[in-house]
């Protein structure tokens, strides 16, 4: 059996797996997990590349020591819109910033002033968002950053680290796509939002296709670490690789469930409508050419800063029983909009939707399943609204959602999206970000010949878990009073 390796990287958490296979089968072991905590510095939210290179590089020791010269490939993959920025002679400038490091406040409105925020959708089919490239790097010209004054290339966090392997510069495409600042019509950067928004051109290089393989591991890198494997550009996005590895087929809308919940669906062609951007949704580039059209829920966020604040008060429950609390608690009793500016930055999440639900109006969640169900039940209407919507704007029958993700895991939510869109789920692979940037891999190996028998390999390695709708009519009373709170809370 071949191994291919894959680095998937996540804010918060990163691992190196393995993907064993001799395309009929496929299995995943984790070879190496570790921890990715941003760090508030004097000068800002910032990650530690130099910690992450080195946990990658202690990855791949062990799988060169398990698997030796079975190792086909490698490939990377790391969330959206964060970037480093390199010196002609290819050095670091600077620690990278943490999407949601407070620098870009205000600046949606220093866009809209030199450029203006839908002239930039019409260019990048991206919507203005705080955590946006583009807005990160505004703000770096607005405060005259020293690093945007001395960089001669921007690379996006997967492209560095690829580069640091392999020596190459270069800027995957469907994770350049998250910038704003790149065309999905022409495959190229967007130039006329980076002339007007006054950003160097200097510093936008090589754009690659996803599957564009960037030669082996360094020689330093080799020694170092055992063995020698070429590296592969995969869908380097997470949300891209996570959409390659749902093994949907026909009209199906997509579902990408971790901290974000991201729904969408793959299309030939972006849509720059006015209506699509007057209701906020996005295109980002996917794998074999398509467009990624999608809307950002936050979902899992709620779940995970729930339980990262009871942690901190000594109490550890697990995912399960969170999701066990949940299900235990009255339904229906009040809502909050779970992308609420309120709700969008870490501190004390459950104080957080009881003041929501105060502020409102509404009966105020008391125990911990109580508030973990209005988080539950908000987060699948909120899918309800995006999911009607995308039919509207993409004019398909879209007759079922394949999810895939952390999410999938989640029975609780699983249903209740079910249930509240009167659509089928279905849910599987939990791992779909790693599959898919592992059989991007494989096609650019040309030991499979299609994306397409990339994800029938996964269906029959994790068959998908269907969940019917379960007396859906009993969503639409409290779907109506979550629509009138989202229109007298805006």
């Amino acid at each position: 059996m071949k191994v291919f390796l894959a680095v998937d990287l996540g804010a918060g958490s990163g691992r190196v797996l393995a993907g064993r296979t001799d395309f009929e089968s496929l299995e995943l072991e984790d070879v190496h997990r570790f921890e990715n905590p941003a760090t508030d510095l004097p000068g800002g939210l910032v990650w530690n590349p130099v910690g992450l290179h080195r946990e990658i590089l202690h990855g791949l020791r062990l799988a060169v020591r398990k698997y030796g010269d079975r190792i086909a490939a490698l490939g990377i993959d790391t969330w959206g819109v964060d970037f480093a920025l390199l010196d002609a002679q290819g050095r670091l400038l600077g620690l990278p910033h943490q999407y949601r490091d407070p620098r870009t406040d205000g600046m949606e409105e220093e866009c809209e002033r030199r450029f203006g925020n839908a002239r930039i959708y019409a260019s990048t089919g991206i919507m203005p968002f705080f955590l946006n490239t583009s807005h990160q790097l505004v703000a770096e010209a607005v405060r005259g950053g020293a690093a945007l004054t001395h960089a001669s290339h921007l690379v996006m966090m997967p492209d560095l680290f690829a580069y640091w392997l392999t020596g190459r510069i270069m800027v995957e495409r469907t994770n350049a796509s998250t910038t704003q600042l790149f065309s999905p019509a022409t495959n190229d950067w967007a130039w006329d939002v980076i002339e007007g928004l006054g950003l160097p051109r200097r510093i936008f290089g090589e754009v690659v296709a996803p599957g564009t393989p960037l030669g082996e591991l360094r020689p330093e890198v080799a020694a170092e670490v055992g063995g020698r494997f070429p590296v592969i550009a995969t869908a380097t996005h997470d949300t891209a690789a996570a959409v390659a590895g749902i093994p949907g087929e026909g009209n199906y809308a997509f579902l990408s469930s971790g901290t974000w919940s991201i729904i969408g669906a793959e299309l030939p062609e972006p849509i720059l409508t006015d209506e699509a951007f007057t209701v906020g949704w996005a295109n980002e580039l996917g794998v074999e050419g398509t467009t990624r059209f999608l809307r950002n829920i936050s979902g899992g966020w709620l779940f995970q800063e729930c339980q990262r604040h009871w942690a901190g008060e000594g109490e550890e429950l697990s995912f399960d029983e969170l999701s066990a609390l949940a299900g235990d608690a009255e339904a229906f009793t009040a809502f909050v909009d779970p992308d609420h500016d309120d709700l969008a930055s870490p501190g004390n999440m459950p104080s957080k939707i009881a003041e929501f639900c105060r502020r409102t109006g509404q009966p105020v969640p008391a125990s911990k399943g109580s508030i973990l169900r209005v988080a539950v039940e908000s987060i699948a209407l909120k899918h309800r609204i995006r999911f009607r919507q995308l039919r509207d704007l993409t004019g398909r029958d879209l007759d079922r959602i394949h999810m895939g993700g952390g999410g999938s895991r989640n029975t609780l939510l699983t249903q209740a999206i079910a249930d509240a869109c009167q659509t089928p789920v279905h849910a599987g692979p939990v791992e779909a970000t790693a599959c898919g940037n592992l059989i991007v891999q494989m096609v650019a190996t040309g030991d499979l010949p299609d994306i397409a028998a990339g994800r029938r390999l996964i269906a029959r390695a994790e068959p998908p878990k269907i969940f019917e709708p379960q007396r859906p009519e009993s969503w639409n009373e409290p779907a109506a009073r979550f629509a009138a709170l989202l229109k007298t809370d805006d």
